[in-house]
């Protein structure tokens, strides 16, 4: 009976359970229920008697609203976790936990990004040009939290680089995502990428002409002034939820010490080209270090290293912990020498603060690297205006005790105007972009009187490192790929082009000791007059033309005497599949050819492009690209 009883109430509990289990299943089916409905009211009302151009600004608004949002969350993360971690440090002493900190930052962020994004969210920004390029503009989802998360556990324990590339491609999946859902065009994403990419940049630094500017400079193609509307949109949507939070005072405080007069032009050009060189030792630095981190291949091997170099650098030089605002801000706001060198072992001497901050700008490159390469995630944008601070800062004080200048002398350099001068300086020779940094750096720090000698430093600096390097520091992976779209319509058109959409398999091959009977019934049944040649392993080794056959089709006397390889040839050029739209048109045109064989890397055939393919395509892609 026992028995019978406990098997009757277990039966009842089930079936309570079993009901709770319905309701809550119900709830949770009526919630997704009401959400799908709302979405849904929301887009079919967009999507309503709406033109594209009106869809398109509601939804530059939407993407203003969430960059502004993703910016602030992100900011919030970074410094509360810096403060909850670093608060109590004694700032006379060195710290050995600025050793273990930023190795945590990575290992955690390695977690983070093997085990739930499952994928590369680093190099942000290169990531944007390159979806860019291929003509889909179509960033993740997952980027619009996970390089939010990624970024702010790097920085926030201690990582050497900026959060500003991670919010960049967050604001770029958030537009990328809205013209997914949308089925926008492919020019349209386009927008709506640069877009995101603006809201970030604005929203971040509470910038709107920056963002606008960035955009315009690094990453889009062609813009009319149509265009222009959704990134203006987007980029004061941005800045107003950042003023929400927190006010409209510009990002750093900064009061001018000296106007600017004719008398400092000649510093100032000097200091341009110091600040091209500093940017060009920057990206040859960057890139040869992270040759180092590639021949790794192993994670744990890049984290090792990645933290080792990391650690000590931090524990020497406290100034690279994270991004280095804090830093900037004593230097332009002439903060003493030991506030600058706190918990470092220069602390007890004032007179080291150059060598100090010398030594800063030769190694902040190997610790941004090492964040990056051991598996943090964070972008140069930062990194870029610190060492710019930097680089003005200590330029302005050799120049003026190599003259020995006071403050009210002529030719005398502001340090802290300078350091401002530095920042736009490397920003234009970093990124190739001096109208970003120079709208940037008035924007940060509300001074717009520096506007001519921002001009100044920032135009010298990007024609010095112009000399040396063609491209900026997010651009040249995909340059050396030929992948980069540019601000050259003719290439832009090309770069958007794939050329495997483009290869054209329907031709009859045929192998080198084929008898030419055998081969006149294989031109009987082709409608092509090109024939390849491959070997049995599939091998590209030339080709034969209808007219070489000609005289000999119609002498079946000769059929036996003759085999493919008598009238093979090389072909005037071959391409690899792996060649840019851009290389297949050089070779047509130096070649004269009509048609020319693709192979892949292990020299396979694959198929033929024509000439006549090649530029109905491209003629086709230009009428698309240029409609508004």
């Amino acid at each position: 009976m026992k028995d019978e009883e406990q098997k009757t109430e277990g039966i009842g509990l089930k079936k309570k359970f079993s009901y709770f289990e319905e309701l809550q299943r119900m709830n949770i089916t009526g919630i997704r229920r009401k959400e799908i409905k709302l979405y849904r009211i929301v887009t079919d009302w967009i999507k309503g008697e709406h033109t594209e151009k009106q869809i398109v600004l509601m939804l530059s608004l939407m993407v203003g609203l969430c960059t502004g949002l993703t910016a602030f969350a992100l900011k919030f993360l970074i410094e509360e976790i810096k403060h909850l971690l670093t608060s109590g440090f004694e700032a006379e002493d060195t710290n050995l936990l600025y050793l273990v900190f930023p190795a945590i930052g990575i290992f955690l962020t390695m977690l983070f990004v093997t085990y739930i994004v499952r994928g590369d969210i680093s190099h942000g920004v290169t990531k944007i040009l390159y979806a860019m390029s291929r003509g889909r503009s179509r960033i993740k989802s997952h980027n619009r939290w996970s390089s939010i998360i990624a970024s702010a556990i790097t920085i926030g324990f201690g990582g050497s680089v900026g959060a500003e590339a991670p919010i960049v491609l967050t604001g770029a999946a958030w537009g990328s995502d809205f013209g997914k859902r949308f089925h926008l065009p492919p020019k349209t994403l386009m927008l709506l990428v640069g877009c995101g990419a603006a809201g970030a940049v604005s929203g971040i630094f509470k910038a709107p002409i920056a963002g606008l500017v960035f955009v315009l400079e690094v990453l889009m193609l062609d813009l009319s002034f149509s265009s222009l509307l959704p990134l203006l949109v987007t980029s004061i949507t941005s800045a107003c939820v950042s003023y929400a939070f927190y006010g409209t005072a510009p990002q750093f405080d900064f009061n001018l010490s000296k106007t600017f007069s004719i008398d400092i032009i000649p510093g100032c050009l000097l200091l341009g080209v110091a600040c091209g060189l500093v940017s060009l030792y920057f990206t040859r630095a960057m890139n040869w270090f992270e040759k180092v981190f590639g021949v790794l291949k192993k994670k744990r091997y890049k984290f090792l290293l990645g933290a080792v170099v990391l650690g000590l650098l931090i524990y020497f030089f406290p100034a690279m912990y994270g991004e280095g605002y804090d830093v900037i801000n004593q230097l332009i706001n002439n903060a003493s020498a030991k506030e600058i060198m706190h918990n470092t072992l220069f602390y007890e001497n004032d007179s080291n603060l150059l060598i100090y901050l010398g030594l800063v700008l030769i190694f902040k490159v190997f610790a941004t690297t090492a964040t990056n390469g051991g598996g943090g995630c964070g972008g140069t944008f930062a990194p870029s205006l610190f060492l710019g601070c930097i680089a003005g800062f200590i330029f302005a004080n050799l120049w003026d005790l190599g003259l020995g200048l006071a403050d009210s002398s002529t030719f005398y350099l502001s340090p802290k105007n300078c350091g401002l001068y530095g920042m736009a300086g490397l920003m234009s020779g970093v990124m190739h972009a001096p109208l970003t940094g120079i709208f940037l750096i008035a924007e940060l720090t509300g001074g717009y009187d520096l506007f001519v000698p921002l001009m100044i430093v920032s135009v010298v600096s990007y024609l010095t490192i112009n000399i040396f390097e063609p491209h900026s520091i997010y651009a040249m992976r995909l340059a050396r790929r030929g992948q980069l779209i540019t601000h050259n319509k003719d290439n832009a058109i090309l770069t958007l082009l794939n050329l495997e959409s483009l290869i054209e398999t329907d031709y009859k091959t045929v192998m080198a000791d084929m008898p030419l009977s055998k081969f006149v019934v294989t031109i009987s049944k082709s409608h092509r007059n090109i024939f390849p040649v491959i070997n049995k392993n599939g091998k590209f080794t030339g080709v034969v033309s209808l007219d070489s056959v000609r005289l000999y089709m119609f002498r079946p006397e000769l059929y036996h005497q003759y085999t493919v390889g008598s009238f093979m040839k090389e072909p005037p050029a071959i391409l690899t599949v792996n060649d840019s739209l851009k290389v297949a048109a050089k070779k047509f045109e130096d070649t004269g050819a009509w048609n020319l064989p693709v192979v892949d890397n292990n020299n396979i055939y694959i198929g033929f492009i024509s000439r006549s393919g090649l530029f109905t395509s491209y003629r086709e892609t230009l009428i698309k690209f240029s409609q508004e």
